[in-house]
């Protein structure tokens, strides 16, 4: 009996970029229309809630609009087929996987949450952030904002994920660059332990050379024959599928 997911996978914002989300690092993405300073931390958040609050409306109303990829549903089978044996770790915001019937960590928080700044309550909630919110739980105002990881705070689940990735034999890093630590380190973590490794990206990255194995393209394209290839190793494995 294995101590942890026999397959672990990390996810980035590349696989929602086919759903029309938009991506940070690449060419007008959106750490290159907005200041991260300004927008992605605590301080920014001090200093201007309103523009914080207005660039998370606008992600949520996107994130409305947004339907899940075959990327995330090819992932939501891989889980069907293989129950308890893979674990998502997902740096998006975003509920997509769930959407398309998958289970995931999200290391970075979720964007369709919202946190009190005062009393740190936590509630699902798809509408807009607004100053005049009072907090359900403490009934203060103006504290509302969105339940994500900003820069400067601790990701979620980190306990679960380190122990997921020293105990796993697959490892799989999708539609991510690799660039934001702590996930950037995931690959190189759950090799040294013994896990074999893929990158599956549009692109080659700043950590590509440490994989095993690497996989180029579009994520819903790439995904769902990775996914048939994976079932069949998952079966393979001491614990099955």
């Amino acid at each position: 009996m294995t101590d942890g997911p026999d397959l672990v996978i990390l996810t980035g914002a590349g696989l929602s970029a086919e759903s029309g989300l938009g991506t940070f690092r690449e060419k007008d993405g959106l750490w290159t229309r907005h200041d991260l300073n300004d927008v992605a931390t605590p301080e920014g958040f001090a200093r201007d809630p309103e523009l914080v609050r207005d660039f998370y409306n606008a992600r949520r109303a996107n994130l409305r609009e947004a339907e899940p990829n075959d990327a995330h549903r090819a992932l939501a089978r891989l889980q069907r087929t293989c129950p308890g044996q893979v674990m998502i770790v997902t740096q998006n915001v975003d509920d997509l996987l769930e959407r398309a019937g998958a289970e995931a960590l999200h290391m970075h928080g979720e964007l369709f949450k919202t946190r009190c700044a005062f009393c740190e309550a936590v509630r699902a909630d798809k509408g807009d952030l607004t100053a005049a919110e009072a907090c359900p739980s403490c009934g203060e105002a103006g504290g509302a904002r969105p339940d994500v990881v900003w820069f400067g705070e601790i990701p979620m689940f980190m306990p679960q994920i380190e122990a997921a990735l020293e105990h796993c034999r697959f490892f799989a890093s999708i539609g991510t660059s690799g660039a934001v630590w702590p996930a950037g380190g995931f690959a190189a973590q759950a090799r040294r332990a013994g896990a074999r490794i893929v990158e599956l990206n549009l692109e080659a990255t700043e950590i590509s050379e440490i994989f095993h194995e690497t996989i180029r393209g579009p994520a819903s394209e790439i995904l769902p024959p990775w996914v048939e290839e994976m079932e069949g190793r998952l079966a393979r494995s001491p614990w099955g599928c």
